[in-house]
């Protein structure tokens, strides 16, 4: 028998790799500052909050700044992010995305995304992708970032299940550890290596078999 399960899924390199324009905006940002930022850095931000991020970006560069001047900088990263977004298309959706959203609109299961990023609504009307989410749960909504399990907490109220019958789709270590905590289903995109707490492993979204998807809801 078919159980009632929903699906979560984070944003920035599940459903799109916004992640990159991230990086270039906190390069840019770094370099502003007379330091570099490389892209192996820019590993430690992923799954993390804008204010978090530039903690850790100004404890590489061993910077210190007053409050003011660090909401300063969090506003002339985020217009720079935000510049690359609204050039954004359905070019931009990563493979196995619609093939996979599709399949769940088939099968009546109903999916949400939870990201931190306050900018979730703005890229998935600029891919085409708002219509198709039941609700959308962001850095708006919630106060405590990843691996906290707030944001998916949230989700699965939306989606009006138990933890347990939710499936979160996640690229980074930190939103593995949410779902986890969360008692819920997690579903690792990337490095099995770096997401060896996830339920499941797969390199990318294209990945993931109609057959996998089939036996994981009966």
């Amino acid at each position: 028998m078919k159980k009632e399960i929903g699906f979560i899924f984070d944003l920035d390199g599940v459903i799109v790799d916004t992640a990159k324009y991230h990086y270039l905006a906190w390069r840019n940002l770094a370099n502003s500052l007379d330091f570099d930022f490389s892209e192996e850095q820019n590993e430690q931000l992923k799954g993390v909050s804008r204010v978090k991020s530039l903690e850790i970006l100004l404890e590489i560069g061993k910077i210190k700044l007053s409050e003011e001047k660090k909401e300063t900088l969090l506003i002339e990263k985020n217009k720079e992010y935000l510049e690359y977004v609204y050039k954004m298309t359905s070019d931009e959706i990563l493979p196995g995305v619609n093939q996979l959203l599709t399949f769940l609109e088939i099968n009546n299961i109903k999916f949400v995304l939870g990201s931190a990023s306050k900018n979730a609504q703005l890229i998935l009307k600029k891919v085409g992708l708002l219509e198709r989410f039941t609700a959308i749960v962001d850095g708006n909504d919630v106060s405590k970032a990843k691996p906290n399990p707030e944001v998916f907490l949230i989700g699965a109220k939306k989606l009006n299940m138990n933890a347990e019958n939710c499936v979160v789709v996640e690229d980074a270590i930190a939103g593995v550890q949410a779902a986890n905590t969360a008692n819920m289903v997690s579903i690792g995109i990337g490095d099995e290596n770096v997401l060896s707490e996830a339920d499941y492993n797969f390199n990318d979204m294209a990945a993931i078999t109609t057959d996998f998807l089939k036996n994981l809801i009966n």
